[in-house]
């Protein structure tokens, strides 16, 4: 029998490929699509989680969508704003730093490793050391302001409404512009040297090398991280809450610290489940479109 042969029969064994998959498919449908069952559930009960189960259709849904009083609406163009933030800040400062750290400058190692520390930071840390820097009293934003003469624009950063929302904004943006240089950085390291050297061997200039070779070749992977950014910014939580907690007066609400609020605030498990069930079919709809946008533009 020639080498490998019983390998290749194995692998197309199909109660063998069921055997290997079983793992992963059971944790996926217990920690991924048992609970967005279950929430779909919940969403149909007037319940505060822990008393009886009284059905009540979609009344969750018209009260989210008609009767909304907690700032909903507001929390979603918010959720909406910060997905632009990431798609044409976050994206284009990453794709920059990728494209500069592949041509191989020096302390190339060094500086992937810097812009990467802030992603494997906790979010905790993350949220508590802006919040430090926007402190109005002794913070480094406003201190920096006044050291420098700019006194008139130091600032109550995350107590303004007007300021709060792009002010918890920022280290969520922040946080994982390495995340995203890393996964370009990676995409653009697979591409053959020879179809660089070929450019420039041509006369064709670096800007011109990664604007008509590099970016156009790496469009799978862009469009990886444009939909990593946008679910990411629709699902945001944890850096708004500990920043803001969606205030003040609901100006910083992304859908996620609603649905915190009504679970663990107001009791209302039914409705907060009906916003949850909101955050995926929105990340769903969102990803659709974009892979749409992807395969029309490069038929």
């Amino acid at each position: 029998m020639r080498k490998g042969v019983p390998m290749k029969q194995t692998l197309g064994n199909k109660k063998v490929i069921c055997l290997f998959v079983l793992p992963a498919l059971t944790l996926f449908l217990l920690i991924v699509l048992f609970p967005i069952i279950m929430s779909a559930y919940y969403s149909l009960l007037d319940w505060d989680g822990i008393g009886e189960k009284v059905w009540i259709g979609i009344e969750n849904y018209k009260t989210m969508f008609v009767e909304n009083t907690d700032g909903f609406f507001q929390a979603i163009g918010n959720s909406i704003l910060l997905v632009a933030l990431s798609v044409f800040v976050q994206l284009p400062i990453s794709l920059l730093l990728a494209l500069v750290l592949a041509n191989g400058v020096p302390g190339e190692n060094f500086y992937r490793t810097v812009y990467f520390v802030p992603v494997i930071l906790s979010t905790v840390v993350i949220g508590q050391l802006w919040t430090k820097i926007y402190q109005p009293e002794y913070g480094l934003l406003n201190t920096l302001l006044n050291g420098i003469g700019l006194d008139g624009l130091a600032h109550q950063w995350l107590a303004d409404p007007k300021t709060a929302l792009l002010s918890a904004f920022v280290p969520t943006v922040w946080q994982y512009i390495g995340y995203q240089m890393l996964i370009m950085y990676a995409g653009i390291k697979a591409i053959p040297t020879e179809i660089f050297e070929s450019a420039r061997i041509d006369g064709a200039s670096g800007p011109r090398i990664a604007a008509k070779i590099t970016i156009p070749l790496i469009k799978s992977t862009l469009t990886t991280c444009v939909i990593f950014a946008v679910i990411g910014s629709l699902k945001v939580f944890d850096i708004v809450y500990i920043m803001t907690k969606g205030g003040p007066m609901h100006a910083s609400e992304v859908p996620s610290t609603v649905m915190y609020s009504a679970i663990f605030q107001r009791n209302q498990y039914g409705y907060g489940s009906a916003i949850a069930i909101f955050i995926v079919i929105e990340c769903l709809i969102f990803t659709l479109i974009i892979q749409k946008a992807v395969q029309k533009e490069n038929n």
